[in-house]
C-alpha cells in the first residue's frame, strides 16, 4: 500500500523557475486575477527586487505559490532590508486545506533566514486573519508607498491592511516607528507595490 506524500515546497530564483512550473503558476494567477485576454504573463517581477518564487507542489503540480521580493528602504533616516510577499495564490479547488497557510508560514521563515531586517506587505482586509495566523502582525494606520518617487503609488488609495514581521534586533527596536507611518517602499514601475 502506497502512503500519501506530503506536498513539498520548492524554491527558485525567478529566472530559474522550470518552464512547466512557471506555466502552472501563471494558470493559478489567472484564476485569481483574470487578464483581459485570458493569458496572464506575469508575474515578471523586477529583477532588482531579487524575486524568489515559492511553490507548494502536490502530486507533481503546484497548488499554491507566492513570490518574495526584497530591497533596501529608508525609514525615518534609517536603512533596513525589507522583503515582502507578492502574488500569493492557491488553486481554487485546493483552498481550505492549509496549503496557503503552509506556504505563507514558510515564506516568513525564508525571509527571516535571509538576513532581512523585516517583512512588510499589504493585503485585503478579509485576509488579515489568514496572515496573522501565519505569524504576521498588523501595522495599524500604516501606508506603504509604492511606485517611484516621481510616480508614487500609496496603499491608502485602496482598502488595504499593512502587515509586518520584525526579525533583527535593530528592526525590533524600531518596530513602533513603522506603525501609523507612511513607508516609502518604492519598488518601481513594474511591481508598483508588493
Amino acid at each position: 500500500m502506497e502512503t500519501a506524500r506530503e506536498p513539498r515546497i520548492e524554491q527558485y530564483e525567478q529566472a530559474a523557475v522550470p518552464p512547466e512550473l512557471r506555466d502552472r503558476i501563471r494558470e493559478l494567477e489567472e484564476q485569481a486575477w483574470p487578464s483581459a485576454d485570458g493569458h496572464a504573463e506575469g508575474p515578471a517581477h523586477d529583477p532588482a527586487l531579487r524575486p524568489l518564487v515559492l511553490a507548494l507542489v502536490d502530486r507533481g503540480t503546484a497548488v499554491a505559490s507566492l513570490s518574495v521580493l526584497t530591497k533596501e528602504l529608508t525609514h525615518r533616516g534609517r536603512s533596513f532590508v525589507a522583503s515582502g510577499l507578492s502574488a500569493v495564490v492557491t488553486d481554487r479547488a485546493e483552498r481550505g486545506r492549509g496549503h496557503g497557510h503552509r506556504l505563507v508560514t514558510a515564506a516568513r521563515e525564508v525571509i527571516r533566514s535571509s538576513g532581512a531586517d523585516l517583512g512588510l506587505f499589504t493585503c485585503d482586509p478579509p485576509l488579515r486573519g489568514f496572515y496573522e495566523k501565519a505569524g504576521w502582525r498588523v501595522l495599524p494606520g500604516t501606508t506603504l508607498v509604492g511606485g517611484t518617487p516621481q510616480a508614487p503609488f500609496p496603499s491608502d488609495r485602496f482598502d488595504k491592511v499593512t502587515l509586518a514581521a520584525f526579525f533583527t534586533p535593530r528592526s525590533v527596536r524600531y518596530a513602533e516607528t513603522f506603525e501609523q507611518a507612511r513607508i516609502e517602499l518604492y519598488p518601481g514601475e513594474i511591481d508598483k507595490l508588493w
